[in-house]
């Protein structure tokens, strides 16, 4: 497992057009649950669908809101899993969070629900981290953004 972070070379964090677009749209093969969040998306549907305590959408549904209208978000937990999880399943467990977790500032480095395979953070509009099982999705992301860093290192 690996993670990463980007805290520079952007104005403001974290718009998922361009981590899911460093990640060669992966997003799709998934489902989701946004947990911990606040963005404020102009779209009703889309500001509706947040404004519950979670959101549990499909990779394709996530993506098709992200190309209508790329918001940033300036906090949350997008959790992935695949698709053929079970939602009540994945709802046993308590609810990431980016502002109370600090298991991300420890190493090694951990997604915190324990069924998810890749975790985006973002952390007071000030940077995305992505933490994946997948260590090619964190490479890959790596390779897209060059500037940012290995979360291990970053934590040291």
């Amino acid at each position: 497992m690996k993670g990463i972070v980007l805290d520079k070379g952007e104005q403001y964090f974290t718009y998922l057009k361009k981590v899911f677009s460093s990640i060669n749209n992966i997003q799709d093969n998934y489902n989701w649950l946004i947990t911990g969040h606040e963005c404020y998306p102009q779209n009703e549907k889309y500001r509706e669908m947040l404004s519950e305590e979670y959101c549990w959408i499909s990779g394709k549904e996530l993506t098709e809101m992200i190309n209508i209208e790329d918001f940033q978000w300036i906090w949350g937990v997008l959790s992935a899993f695949p698709e053929e999880s079970a939602k009540n399943e994945i709802l046993k467990y308590n609810f990431p969070q980016a502002d109370e977790y600090d298991g991300l500032w420890k190493n090694p480095v951990s997604i915190q629900h324990p069924l998810a395979e890749i975790e985006i953070v973002a952390l007071d509009s000030s940077m995305t981290i992505l933490i994946s099982k997948n260590d090619n999705i964190v490479d890959m992301f790596k390779k897209n953004n060059p500037i940012a860093e290995d979360l291990e290192e970053y934590n040291k």
